[in-house]
């Protein structure tokens, strides 16, 4: 199993930042943990023993072990809309298709890159509970209104059949089905073969074609 980063010298750090570094390191643990024994086959001890932490410790920060899982989930899902955000902003084109790929090509580098990200984020959270389904399911509407904003600023953009929220919730929907099969593949298919998934797929549903329909 991959260690955790710990860090226990606290001296001169104030409580909040105290309590900040703790929950890197259990989102940290978590994603190890849940990725390499899976969220079911895992204990709390197995997360704080990764951590180098201890279970109070665990909860000042965390209810439960569901509540890191959600964590670790949003972090995966943050550091990939970043990393969309700074493409799109040094992308240097209004061209709709342009933005697509390098949207797509970002956030399955984000996602990608460290396949216990993938793990959880796309095998380890499904269906966990219904809170956690809920939670999964805004995430999505909030990745749709993303592409949403991207084409309300493009010339050449065309609003899909049956309007974004129907259209993005198709489209996020293929990509956590894809993503799910990329990682439990052996071997995995190379990156850019879902790169071109992705973006032949989210440019079908915005061309000139496809509104037509």
């Amino acid at each position: 199993m991959k260690p955790a980063r710990t860090r226990h010298n606290y001296t001169g750090n104030s409580v909040a930042e105290r309590q900040v570094e703790r929950r890197a390191l259990f989102i940290e643990a978590g994603l190890s943990v849940f990725a390499e024994k899976s969220y079911a086959n895992s204990s709390l001890t197995d997360v704080c023993a990764a951590a180098g932490l201890s279970r109070r410790q665990f909860y000042e920060l965390f209810a439960d072990r569901e509540e890191l899982l959600v964590a670790v989930y949003d972090s995966v899902q943050g550091t990939a809309r970043a990393a969309v955000t700074e493409a799109l902003a040094a992308a240097g084109t209004t061209e709709m298709r342009a933005l697509t790929d390098v949207a797509i090509r970002a956030y399955t580098r984000a996602i990608t890159t460290d396949i216990r990200c993938a793990t959880v984020a796309f095998v380890e959270i499904v269906g966990v509970s219904p809170a956690v389904e809920a939670h999964r399911a805004r995430i999505r509407e909030q990745w749709g209104e993303v592409v949403a904003a991207i084409a309300a600023g493009v010339p050449d953009a065309h609003t899909p059949p049956g309007g974004w929220r129907m259209a993005m919730a198709a489209f996020i929907g293929a990509v956590n089905g894809a993503v799910h099969q990329w990682s439990l593949d052996d071997p995995r298919p190379p990156v850019d073969e879902l790169v071109e998934v992705f973006s032949t797929l989210l440019n079908a549903l915005t061309s000139v074609d496809a509104t037509r329909g």
